[in-house]
């Protein structure tokens, strides 16, 4: 049984429901799932005139947040984060910023590795945003398993290096169906090569 930690920051929830589909499809699939998020890093006060922000926020705050060690406890690992201006969230890379001691020892290395992200219209940095992520993981010496296009959904959802939701101009658009779909495949693609090595370093 891999072992899969799915970790994302969220603000306004989309990425917070994106995660909770994704652990689910992972657990289907088999796998003992951890799901983290990244602990915000501003002032409830700064985003108290954004109701959605505020009751992610709330529904959010208590469950247990992100550490190294759940990277270092998994397999694989998939991230998620909403685009900030082309590139991940400043709460997930201060998160990230904060393995450095890890990424020395070598204790992020060799794990599978596959992210998916969220931004308000279809050209708002999605690819940039993953890609981003993708360099650090190579940093890590991280194994990235993006879905390419190994699955019809692919070619409904557009997007071969993770998955992508389009929140809309107001910011309220959930996952469609094709979003969904296309996270279960994520979940499933990574476990399946997680196993497969797992199983081979056992051998």
């Amino acid at each position: 049984m891999a072992k899969l930690s799915v970790i994302y920051y969220s603000a306004t929830g989309h990425n917070t429901a994106m995660a909770q589909r994704v652990a689910a499809a992972a657990e289907a699939a088999g796998a003992d799932v951890r799901l983290r998020h990244v602990a915000e890093t501003r002032d409830p006060a700064s985003f108290a005139k954004n109701p959605a922000w505020t009751a992610n926020y709330e529904a959010t705050k208590d469950l247990p947040a992100a550490t190294g060690d759940d990277i270092v406890w998994a397999d694989a690992v998939i991230f998620g984060s909403p685009t900030r201006f082309g590139s991940p969230s400043s709460q997930l890379r201060t998160f990230i910023d904060s393995l450095g001691g890890l990424w020395a020892q070598g204790k992020l290395a060799d794990k599978v590795y596959a992210g998916f992200t969220s931004s308000q219209t279809a050209h708002g940095g999605q690819e940039s945003t993953l890609l981003s992520l993708y360099i650090t993981l190579m940093h890590f010496g991280g194994i990235l398993v993006p879905p390419g296009y190994t699955d019809p959904i692919k070619f409904d959802d557009g997007n071969p290096y993770g998955v992508s939701h389009i929140t809309g101009p107001d910011n309220k658009t959930a996952p469609t169906e094709d979003t969904l779909a296309a996270l279960d495949h994520l979940a499933r693609r990574v476990v399946m090569v997680a196993d497969r090595l797992t199983a081979a370093g056992s051998g």
